[in-house]
Order: C-alpha cells, then structure tokens, then sequence
C-alpha cells in the first residue's frame, strides 16, 4: 500500500510534467520537424492537444487502478475519486471555454487552468484592446477566476 507521501509525489510529478510539457510546446513552436524524411510544419496547437490529452488520459488511469484496487484504504480511494470528479470539471471548463473563445472569431485557441491561474493561449499575431476585452469576459463569466488570474497569451 502507498503511503500518502508517496501519492502526493506521483500527482506532483504528473502535474509538472504538464507544466514542463506546455514549457516545450511553447518554445517549439512554429519548429519544422523531420518525420523520418517527411518533412511537416509543427502545430503548437494540435500538439499541445495531444499532449496534454495522453497525461491526462494517464492521470485518469492512475485514479482508476487506485478506485478499484483492494491494496488502497477507503480514504485514498475517496481522495481518488475527488481528484477525478475534479479533473474531468476542469477539462470540461477549459473545452467549454476553448469553444466559447473560439466563437469571437480566433482561429485556435487553448486554455489551461490551476488553481490560481488561467492562461488563454490564441492563435494570433496580436490582439487588439477589445478583442481582450471580450476574451475576459468569457473567461470571468464563465469561472470564478478574477481580471488579476487571467493571461492571455497570443501566439503565431
């Protein structure tokens, strides 16, 4: 059985493991990269996507393996179960904003959410005032996260 200590360092490591795989999506992007001689543009976007897609599908995983195994007291299955249910709200939160951002008229955007904070990452050269405006909007109507959380970050 894993003491609790141990738990918390496996969420830890998951969780900077997104950070630093979002850290490397940024910096690559608009990288071409050779795929075994097929030479494709890099999408920051899709990529990002994928990523973060394949650590959460990991992450649910481990959540899964701690709720149904019998190794686990009553109490790390419930903390399990808490961190799941808390997991799927936020990626359900960033799709509905992607969407909803999307819907102004950006052509990609993704956003990332954690406690405190809120990046809403555009697909855009620059963005004018009122387009900043309007993407605040969105974020603050729709989550309880205030002007001072929010970065938008536009990205060619």
């Amino acid at each position: 059985m894993l003491k609790k200590r141990t738990k918390i360092i496996i969420l830890t490591a998951m969780v900077l493991l997104l950070g630093v795989t979002g850290y490397l999506n940024i910096t690559l992007n608009g990288k071409v990269i050779d795929t075994g001689g097929n030479i494709t543009a890099y999408n920051y976007f899709d990529s990002y996507r994928t990523d973060r897609g394949n650590i959460r599908d990991q992450a649910i995983l481990y959540y899964d393996a701690i709720i149904a195994s019998q190794n686990y007291s009553t109490e790390a299955k419930t903390v399990a179960e808490q961190n799941k249910i808390a997991l799927i709200e936020e990626m359900n939160t960033e799709l509905s904003l992607e969407y909803l951002i999307k819907g102004l008229g950006f052509d990609d955007v993704i956003v990332t959410t954690s406690a405190n904070y809120i990046n809403v990452i555009i697909k855009s050269g620059e963005l004018t005032a009122p387009e900043v405006a309007q993407v605040v909007a969105v974020v603050t109507d729709q989550t309880d996260y205030g002007l001072s959380s929010i970065k938008i970050i536009p990205v060619d």
